[in-house]
């Protein structure tokens, strides 16, 4: 790429060697310009060395003690889905275009960790740094925190506002990508839609889908994990670099060497998925209809470097889906057939799915 090589890992089992057999001399960041120029290796995403160990040790312990992965966050997120129903409500039926709101409704629950509040969906302040992180994933392609006998090497001004940044903007676009990618394809996929409602409603009923109710619901489990794979959300992954010189599948990959890991070759590897091209839930069904994991199921990345929000985006995932399709049916607005609906990707840094007008109709049991 310009003027320097560059190893392209492709395929669910040179990636994974790499990643976790090869996990040290792989689990570098590249230096890439514009991450340079914009974080200056600070922050968690970025970063570099013992800086990057350091912030993401601090990062998982903060979020862990904030409330990932436990109840309080579950009920932030069932809170925030309220909102969202709420928005969808008032729409009537009435087509309307979904990026602005979903954006802001993810986003409120990273923002209510970080900074202890939400915002609404209008304020503007939090629509312009939406935007704000919208325009540079496309262009790219709290209380004061005090910490005791650890040196400010580190824990600093500049590499708090580049974690919180991080945090930020890694916590809103990648899922809120997703659960767009989720409506159209329910849009596009109606008797799946149909089914996924099914179990809904057998196993919760009108009562507050809860991140529990996941194990009874392999269905709807298999649903939003193809979802995941299917939306291919980034499909270079961010780029790695060598730490040490290292001979990897008898080629010789010298230190410093960066490294993309073609994430996209793993979720649509041929020999790990019976039809990688194609929408299909039963990629992670057993023929007894049970949910059963796939180790080729990475979108997060796996190894050192992958994604520290991961617990929290499941959880957002499994919730919003479920809390909007147990209220609504969506469909195209008028005049248009869901098999005419655009499943290209409008690529950046990330694979956003084009804008897309819905209508969500309330269902009738909660007219």
């Amino acid at each position: 790429m310009g003027p320097k090589k560059v190893v392209v890992l492709s395929g669910y089992e040179t990636v994974k060697d790499a990643l976790i057999n090869y996990g040290s001399q792989f689990g570098e960041r590249s230096r890439v310009p514009i991450f340079e120029r914009l974080f200056d290796g600070k922050g968690i995403v970025f970063a570099h060395g013992e800086n990057w160990k350091t912030m993401r040790r601090f990062s998982l312990t903060t979020l862990r003690n904030f409330g990932m992965g436990k109840q309080i966050i579950e009920d932030t997120i069932i809170e925030e889905c309220q909102h969202l129903i709420q928005n969808f409500e008032s729409y009537q039926g009435k087509s309307f275009e979904i990026k602005k709101v979903l954006n802001a409704s993810v986003a409120n629950v990273i923002v209510s960790m970080l900074l202890g509040k939400r915002f609404d969906y209008q304020d503007p302040q939090f629509l312009r740094l939406l935007t704000l992180i919208g325009e540079n994933v496309k262009l790219i392609g709290s209380p004061r925190i005090v910490e005791n006998d650890t040196s400010d090497v580190y824990f600093n001004e500049e590499n708090l506002l580049a974690l919180v940044s991080n945090l930020f903007a890694a916590g809103t676009e990648t899922t809120a990508s997703t659960l767009r990618w989720g409506i159209i394809l329910m849009m596009r996929y109606p008797e799946v839609q149909e089914k996924v409602h099914d179990e809904i409603i057998k196993v919760v009923g009108s009562a507050q889908p809860r991140i529990e109710h996941r194990t009874q619901m392999p269905y709807t489990d298999a649903v939003v994990h193809e979802i995941q794979r299917f939306a291919n959300i980034l499909p270079t992954s961010l780029p790695h670099e060598t730490t040490t010189d290292v001979i990897f599948k008898n080629f010789y990959i010298p230190k410093g060497t960066e490294v993309i890991t073609l994430l996209m070759s793993v979720l649509q590897d041929q020999t790990q998925w019976e039809t990688p091209d194609t929408f299909n839930p039963a990629h992670f069904l057993s023929p007894e209809g049970k949910f059963i994991k796939k180790e080729a199921f990475m979108p997060f990345s796996v190894g050192r470097r992958m994604c520290a929000g991961e617990p929290l985006a499941k959880m957002e995932l499994f919730l919003f889906f479920v809390s909007l399709m147990q209220k609504f049916t969506f469909q195209p607005p008028p005049g248009i057939s869901h098999l005419d609906l655009d499943l290209t990707p409008d690529t950046g840094l990330t694979n956003e799915p084009k804008p897309h007008k819905i209508c969500a109709l309330l269902r009738a049991s909660f007219c």
